[in-house]
């Protein structure tokens, strides 16, 4: 057989990368459980109409066909086509209008899933990643003051793998009600396209957007002046809501629904100042690619390294999950969990204390006393210790240095029996320090360092 050759994003990480995954994607449903966030799940895969119908994503989507038919023909074109979801707020939508009447509202969910996208694979994108994803769902209305609480729980979540060596994160906010508002009042009307080229602004930088502003908006030279002013405001204090009013004014651009969006906006920086000091900031260039946000927008960065982009993101959308008759609107944020992990590893900020998970490789004399061994381990793992028995039967020096060749620091040798028939007493040795001592399978414990894999900041 052939060398096998990757796949371009689709990763998959060693061991130890695995255990660091896994100690993330713990961190985050341990906090969004404090919060009262419900787990679920939903299919991998919906119908692509429903897919395509919000944003611009038609490029991203895998779509699903089977190589062999049952009769032999491809199928009908009335039976759906279906495609692997690239996100986790089209289906959840989908969820909460199908299961409305069996939830009580507002329903807060966290979900934590694989999703795909066709894109190009590059740093910290992939093809085939993991999501965290919490939201916050209402019946008929939402209060904004959940706009200000779901970006502080993500802000807990990520604070809380600062302990592992995870740089420190900004959460970028804005409100589309601000935009909208401010583009009415200085006279453009294609509020959805300005959006789309402010959202441009780290890419191809100003002068370019500005360039777009004319030519696909419709925006005279001031009118796109004005925009790119209020997209260069930003801070982490409430006066930032004075800078844009007073820009604002300056162009007569004040509406009501601006200054709505300045009430709104102003609340959550004052309470995220009260409670997460200097991790919100207000950017008023953040505005998102997707066009079903209504109010709340979010992006976050990892602080020295931005270049890395945004590793979580989301927004208030008011009419994503909608029947006709009744309408559920929400807030919700999405962690990019493998481009967070991704960064960790490749920036070697973090490390996992050993790849396995077992504490103790049990050593075996013999084959015959192999069930000697079985029956340490048994004893140790009904303890909830970690253990592993040793494949073969080696001389005792080659079974150590295949547990130190594992990353496992405790070997544990069963009592000989002497001549005159009696059996010694068990000893473990930690292979570390050279260190061995008698040991009661019934009672010894490792460390609470050792006992299971750590995942610890590098150096």
């Amino acid at each position: 057989m052939a060398k096998p050759t990757p796949l371009s994003g689709f990763p998959e990480w060693l061991p130890d990368g695995r255990i660091v995954e896994q100690h993330v994607l713990d961190t985050l449903r341990h906090t969004f459980e404090l919060h009262g966030f419900a787990g679920i799940e939903t299919r991998a895969v919906e119908p692509l109409d429903q897919l395509l119908r919000k944003g611009e994503t038609s490029k991203e989507v895998y779509v699903l066909s089977r190589l062999q038919e049952e009769d032999g023909a491809a199928r009908s074109g009335s039976e759906k086509q279906l495609g692997l979801h690239f996100d986790l707020t089209v289906p959840f939508a989908r969820y909460v209008l199908e299961n409305a009447g069996r939830i009580a509202f507002p329903f807060r969910r966290y979900q934590i899933q694989k999703v795909w996208r066709g894109e190009r694979p590059q740093d910290g994108r992939f093809r085939e990643f993991v999501q965290a994803d919490i939201d916050i769902v209402g019946a008929g209305e939402l209060p904004y003051h959940f706009e200000v609480e779901a970006p502080l729980v993500m802000a807990e979540a990520l604070g809380a793998l600062g302990e592992i060596g995870l740089p420190p994160v900004r959460i970028l906010v804005n409100n589309r009600r601000v935009a909208e508002g401010f583009y009415r009042g200085v006279g453009l009307e294609d509020v959805e396209g300005v959006l789309r080229q402010i959202d441009k602004l780290d890419k191809i930088g100003p002068e370019k957007v500005s360039e777009l502003l004319v030519t696909e908006c419709g925006a005279t030279d001031d009118q796109a002046k004005a925009c790119l002013a209020l997209a260069s405001i930003s801070g982490s204090d409430v006066a930032v809501i004075d800078e844009v009013r007073a820009l604002a004014e300056s162009y007569g651009a004040v509406t009501e629904l601006l200054e709505t969006g300045l009430a709104e906006l102003g609340a959550l920086i004052a309470a995220a100042a009260q409670r997460a000091p200097g991790v919100v900031v207000a950017d008023l260039k953040i505005a998102r690619g997707l066009d079903y946000y209504t109010g709340s927008v979010y992006e976050t960065v990892l602080v020295g390294h931005e270049q890395l982009g945004s590793v979580c993101s989301g927004g208030r959308y008011d009419t994503l999950a909608s029947d006709g008759k009744n309408t559920y609107p929400g807030v919700g944020l999405s962690i990019g969990v493998s481009r967070l992990v991704s960064r960790l590893l490749s920036a070697d900020l973090v490390e996992a204390t050993r790849s396995v998970p077992s504490a103790v490789l049990v050593a075996v004399a013999s084959e015959e006393e192999r069930a000697t061994s079985d029956a340490v381990a048994a004893a140790l793992r009904a303890r909830d210790i970690p253990v592993e028995v040793a494949p073969s039967a080696a001389k005792f020096g080659k079974q150590i240095k295949y547990a130190d060749r594992r990353g496992i620091p405790f070997v544990w040798f069963p009592g000989s029996t002497g001549e005159d028939g009696a059996v010694g007493a068990d000893q473990v040795k930690d292979i570390r320090s050279g260190d061995q001592v008698d040991a009661d399978a019934a009672s010894w414990m490792p460390s609470d360092e050792d006992r299971w894999p750590r995942v610890v900041p590098r150096g």
